[in-house]
Order: C-alpha cells, then sequence, then structure tokens
C-alpha cells in the first residue's frame, strides 16, 4: 500500500509530500525525488503560450526560431501546431481568433498534462499513477460481485474499511 501511495504522490508531483512520506514510511520512491521538481518546472513552463499571451510578439518569435523551429524539422505534426500555435500573432483579439483556444486554461492543462506524461515517459517511469486505476478496479469489481454474493466490502473509501456483509 506504501508503494501505490509513492506512486502517485511521485506520478503526480507532489514533491514535498512524497519526501515526507519517506520519512514516515521509510518507503523509497523508484524515481529521484529532485527530477520532480524538474518536471513540474517543465509542465508549467509552456514558454511559446506564455510570451504570446504576454503579448511579447519578438520574444516569442525568437523562442520559436531558436526552440522550437530545429525541433519541427524532423517531425511534421510539431511543424504544423508551432505553426498554428505562431498564428496567434497575427491577430490583436485573440479570443476571437480561429486558433484562440490555444490560449484557453483547459488547452494549457490538456498540455502540461502531456508534457508530464512525456517526461515521465522518458525516464521509465509510469505516467498515470497506479493508486486511481485501482480504487476504479475495485469499486467495479464490487459492483460486480453486488449482483451474486455477499462479501466484506469496502463502502467508504476514505476509511479503506472491510464491512461484513448483509444477508
Amino acid at each position: 500500500m506504501n508503494k501505490l501511495v509513492m506512486n502517485f504522490l511521485v506520478t503526480e508531483g507532489y514533491v514535498e509530500a512524497a519526501e515526507k512520506f519517506r520519512m514516515e514510511s521509510g518507503t523509497h520512491p523508484d524515481i529521484d525525488l529532485a527530477t520532480i521538481t524538474d518536471r513540474m518546472a517543465v509542465k508549467k513552463a509552456q514558454r511559446l503560450i506564455e510570451l504570446i499571451g504576454n503579448g511579447k510578439v519578438e520574444e516569442s518569435l525568437e523562442f520559436a526560431q531558436e526552440e522550437l523551429a530545429p525541433r519541427a524539422e524532423e517531425n511534421q505534426s510539431f511543424l504544423e501546431e508551432l505553426e498554428r500555435t505562431i498564428s496567434l500573432l497575427a491577430f490583436e483579439d485573440t479570443s476571437n481568433c480561429p486558433v484562440g483556444e490555444l490560449l484557453d486554461i483547459s488547452q494549457r492543462l490538456k498540455t502540461a498534462s502531456e508534457v508530464n506524461a512525456a517526461v515521465l515517459t522518458s525516464q521509465s517511469h509510469e505516467k498515470d499513477p497506479k493508486l486511481p486505476s485501482l480504487l476504479k478496479m475495485l469499486i467495479w469489481a464490487q459492483n460486480k460481485l453486488d449482483k451474486k454474493a455477499a462479501y466484506p466490502c469496502i463502502n467508504d473509501l476514505s476509511n479503506a474499511r472491510l464491512e461484513d456483509p448483509t444477508f
């Protein structure tokens, strides 16, 4: 159980909680906790969108040319996304432009999540924590079993206490 909790803390980027949990439980993470801080910094960066959102046209173009364009030469889909993002610069009012959704917070969160998953995968670590999946599986299994048998089950996930079946 401790390994599952540690996996969740590491995967979701809770470095301080992971460190405290390591000290209290003696459970060591599968990954260096310093890399979590780096990963969270990358996840928050999304530099081009931030530059465009702040109206820094020259800095946006310079960053795109120096940092992103070389990568786009090797990847056609990346080039298309870069071109789409740079097109935001053509509009003074980005709320009414055809690609204005790129500046929405929901798009930023989606991008941050994708970056986080890519970094985790590159570090040979799972991109999703195991604990939420296991809890979903537990609920699914209990729902299936409820129709067929009486058994000790966990009705309150926050306590994780087994309750005797009612006959």
